[in-house]
């Protein structure tokens, strides 16, 4: 009997210390939600790397190669209606966002698979691929993060970089 009441509390142990909290990550998660003027829900889910003395397009986000557009798992972004990112028709759902960082522009990704590792990237799971114009900020931006404005902007921020993108309901 005592084995036994034993063997359960180190299972119950190691189940509750098997639980991490991602909130203490080097890149902690974060959530932008939006619901825009015409309608559309958007919800983004993502990890928020940080500079760290890194140059962006050369040491993290290395320009002409796919970036897993965050931290750790799969950054994901949601909407609840059918949508136009760009002009271009996407369905309803919820899709891992990646991107290749350009000099000018940058590609942004929605891949059919989120729930993932972030670095497991497939271009055969695309659903589809914008291009969006750089722009910069004037303020530096350490900590990598996503805006999404009640007007249908997505911006992707870091450093000086902004990379705009912009949805609207696709009635």
């Amino acid at each position: 009997m005592r084995v036994l009441i034993l063997t359960i509390l180190t299972l119950i142990g190691q189940l509750t210390f098997a639980q991490t909290d991602k909130s203490k990550r080097p890149s902690p998660p974060a959530n932008t939600k939006v619901t825009t003027t015409d309608g559309v829900t958007i919800d983004i889910n993502y990890s928020r790397p940080s500079l760290k003395g890194r140059q962006i397009g050369v040491d993290i986000a290395p320009v002409g190669q796919v970036w897993r557009t965050g931290a750790n798992e799969a950054t994901s972004i949601e909407f609840d209606k059918d949508v136009l990112v760009e002009g271009q028709k996407l369905p309803a759902g919820k899709y891992g966002l990646y991107s290749i960082p350009g000099e000018n522009e940058t590609t942004i990704i929605f891949s059919k698979v989120w729930d993932q590792w972030g670095t497991k990237y497939d271009a055969k799971d695309d659903a589809l691929r914008v291009t969006a114009v750089n722009g910069t900020s004037n303020d530096s931006q350490e900590q990598f993060k996503i805006n999404a404005a009640p007007d249908g902007t997505v911006s992707l921020e870091w450093g000086q970089y902004v990379v705009p993108f912009k949805v609207k309901a696709g009635n």
